[in-house]
């Protein structure tokens, strides 16, 4: 049994052995002299990770109890973790090291946080669900203040660790309250109780109070108030990882427990994901209107996306989390290139986040800054970009689940949110004449920046198969 249990955690156990082997190996040799060995080796390891739960075959298997569920739902989010961690992980190296932030912790770091962020999607029992949330969090709340000598780094941890365990509470007592009524933890035992597709009024509030601590995590309007602070206050290559794996775990684990452990009432919990997802739409696009720091207005974009992604799973049914799958994906391959180009922005050295920075870049840089208008149409959701198409698989979810209105909200969003898009365009094709940005890019995020490009576009033909995995995934989840 313990075996067999082992053999189903196995890659995140190795995830764990060896981060806590590396932080032992750093802290008994040079410490930070180790910290661009342990990156690499750490994004190897990833990347490996994620190719070998790709291809170790179909089927369902759980261990402790039913404490854990390894389907293909969760080896679908976990190779998409795994992948953007280890891009992040590279693309971020030379800034840090430039700005003598890459400490050996780094890398450690983001590897605890990433077998959180597996744990969650793998999540089967609500205190599995808590051990990966917080093993995430904790971690992020450290590389959210890496930057020790500047305010706004330490302020953006403080921020996040404080409201954090906010969040944290909520789901806690949300826990607790589902807990008491259904008197098990098991996300089986919890739908069990639920089969006749009544809900006590005290289990509908632990559903409120556990979905409000999830909203936290993929920020969801209204609990969204962290988000444009750490954004902007964290140094930039740990804003590019806020915006890609964790949203793609916290994502996940909400689809998990919706239809896991609520999949029987889904007319109580499809309007409460229905109206996270208006409010998020609404609020992230009109409130990134008036950023002038790319940061807050990326993150400002990730809530509206995130409302986008929530409309999949409000429609409560397999179609509909195979459309939030695919939202994800591409949502964060986006993320990865526009972060790619962000890193890159630079004056003499200095980074530069203002958005009038980019005025007349197309002069200097061309071949950047049409991959970067590529992405940006992307992710304002213009045809024939892939961006379009992640949004049209979960507006045809809303609509074929008969919440047309929703889907008409998305749209009118979607145009209101396509104006700090393309005002960037504008800015880098016919801006006034501004002081050039540095002409420097390292090798690995010029490559990340044009491959997403690329993706943004060749995907068009066919979404690289993504739309047959996802449907795997969902109907793994949904069943």
């Amino acid at each position: 049994m313990i075996t067999a249990d082992l053999n189903t955690v196995l890659p995140e156990v190795v995830l764990a052995v060896y981060a806590m082997a590396a932080l032992l190996f750093a802290v008994y040799t040079t410490k930070n002299a180790t910290a661009p060995m342990l990156v690499w080796s750490t994004a190897i390891l990833m990347a490996v990770l994620a190719f070998w739960i790709g291809t170790s075959g179909a089927g369902t298997n759980t261990a402790f109890d039913g404490a854990f569920v390894d389907d293909g739902f969760a080896r679908f989010a976990k190779v998409v973790i795994l992948l953007s961690a280890a891009a992040i992980l590279v693309m971020s190296q030379e800034y840090l090291a430039h700005r003598a932030l890459l400490k050996f912790e780094y890398p450690i770091l983001i590897a605890l946080a990433t077998v959180g962020m597996m744990m969650m999607v793998s999540a089967g029992d609500l205190m599995a669900l808590y051990m990966g949330l917080e093993l995430q969090s904790l971690a992020l709340y450290v590389v959210a203040s890496l930057n020790r000598d500047s305010v706004r780094s330490t302020e953006a941890g403080l921020k996040y660790f404080v409201l954090g365990a906010l969040s944290s509470g909520l789901l806690l007592y949300g826990a607790s309250l589902v807990y008491g009524y259904a008197g098990t933890t098991e996300f089986a035992g919890i739908m069990s109780t639920l089969e006749a597709g009544h809900m006590p009024l005290g289990m509908l509030f632990g559903l409120v109070f556990l979905f409000a601590g999830m909203a936290f995590k993929v920020s969801a309007a209204p609990f969204h108030m962290w988000t444009p602070d750490v954004y902007e206050g964290s140094p930039t290559p740990v804003t590019a990882f806020f915006a890609t794996a964790p949203k793609m775990a916290a994502m996940g684990l909400f689809a998990r427990v919706a239809h896991d452990a609520f999949g029987t009432v889904t007319a109580d919990w499809t309007q409460i994901v229905a109206l996270l997802s208006v409010v998020s739409m609404f609020l992230g696009a009109i409130a990134a209107i008036g950023q002038t720091n790319i940061k807050r207005l990326m993150a400002y974009s990730s809530i509206a996306h995130m409302g986008f992604a929530l409309m999949g799973l409000a429609s409560g049914t397999v179609v509909g989390v195979q459309a939030m799958l695919i939202y994800m994906a591409i949502y964060v391959t986006m993320n990865i290139g526009t972060f790619a180009f962000i890193l890159s922005m630079e004056r003499d050295g200095q980074a530069i986040t203002n958005i009038n920075a980019l005025n007349q870049y197309s002069k200097a840089q061309p071949l950047k800054a049409l991959a970067m208008l590529v992405l940006l149409f992307s992710l304002a959701g213009i045809p024939p970009m892939v961006g379009f198409f992640g949004k049209f698989w979960v507006l045809q979810a809303a609509v074929d689940a008969n919440m047309a209105w929703l889907a008409v909200a998305g749209v009118v969003a979607s145009v209101i949110g396509a104006f700090y898009y393309l005002r960037i365009v504008f800015y880098m094709y016919f801006g006034s004449e501004a002081e050039p940005l540095d002409n420097k890019m390292s090798l690995v995020n010029w490559v990340a920046l044009m491959a997403a490009a690329a993706i943004m576009m060749v995907g068009v033909i066919n979404l690289f198969g993504i739309e047959h995995l996802a449907a795997m995934a969902a109907e793994a989840l949904v069943n």
